[in-house]
């Protein structure tokens, strides 16, 4: 296919991904401030008419001018986005499908296949994690102080706590990938297992700002049990692909092991006797080399 046929493709794959994403996002507009409420429903929000005391609740609010705007087109293009998903994502796949072998796209559904759930349960995850974590950082509120929070940082810290979980569910999936395309193999994965737990848990207390350890062992837990399903997968592959090419794992400048047991020796095969002297090697008659000597002739 011409160069100019693919931009053309490309064109117009896109504008229909465009055109999915425009669509929903017009009707997130109109469901704009159902959706804020649903994204704050995590803060415990003071009665009406007061503003709280201390670390008990908070008042959402706008702080300038523009942002109740800038909010509500904020919140309305990622919603278009995250739910016009399927369609620009098979707009992509459509255009790159084409380029890819059989087996590649065996593994591309694949991949796809396991990166959606994962990434929905670490974003579900996120959003269950969320009032534990909204509380405890307002608890810190120092007494006589009122907690005054804007809905764009409410909004901000929310999508970046369902990125960042829907992203750390990926991990096992991402180590997957790798075994399967020979970088990595189950035993050496497995030799990590120490400082993979350590920065699990260490990543959990960061991302969870809470005094319990219930927030940390919500998402270290599921990532240390998803890992370790990683190197199980990765060791039966292993083994599978060692099987069907015992030379499989060595390295490019690797020998291969070699046999050296001996083997038994065959029967000896009889073999006939040279003619080791010069003379009999020519097979001159006697009477022809009489008259030579040292190989010359002899002719005094």
């Amino acid at each position: 296919m011409p160069l100019v046929e693919h931009l053309r493709e490309l064109r117009n794959r896109m504008a229909k991904g465009l055109l999915a994403v425009a669509a929903v996002t017009v009707v997130a507009l109109v469901y704009s401030e159902d959706l804020m409420q649903f994204l704050t429903k995590s803060v415990p929000k003071c009665a009406q008419g007061t503003m709280g005391d201390g670390g008990n609740c908070a008042v959402v609010s706008f702080n300038t001018l523009i942002a109740p705007f800038s909010t509500t087109i904020q919140v309305s293009l990622v919603t278009g986005l995250v739910v016009a998903s399927p369609v620009w994502l098979y707009q992509l796949w459509a255009f790159i499908a084409p380029g890819l072998h059989k087996s590649e796209k065996k593994y591309t559904y694949a991949f796809v296949g396991a990166a959606v759930p994962l990434f929905a349960a670490g974003a579900y995850l996120a959003y269950l994690i969320l009032p534990i974590s909204v509380k405890v950082l307002i608890s810190l509120t120092p007494g006589g102080s009122a907690n005054i929070l804007s809905l764009g940082d409410v909004l901000d810290f929310t999508l970046r706590m369902v990125l960042v979980f829907g992203l750390a569910f990926e991990l096992p999936l991402v180590l997957v990938m790798l075994n399967i395309t020979g970088v990595l193999t189950g035993r050496r994965m497995a030799g990590w297992w120490r400082g993979v737990i350590m920065g699990v848990f260490v990543f959990g207390a960061i991302i969870t700002p809470t005094t319990d350890p219930i927030g940390m062992l919500a998402l270290a837990g599921p990532i240390t049990v998803l890992y370790f399903a990683a190197v199980g997968f990765s060791l039966l592959n292993d083994r599978r692909r060692k099987r069907n090419n015992p030379d499989a794992e060595l390295a490019d400048d690797e020998a291969s092991s070699l046999d050296l047991t001996p083997e038994a020796v065959g029967a000896v095969e009889p073999v006939g006797a040279s003619r080791a002297l010069p003379e009999q090697a020519t097979g001159e008659p006697d009477g022809a080399r009489a008259h030579r000597q040292i190989g010359y002739d002899d002719i005094t």
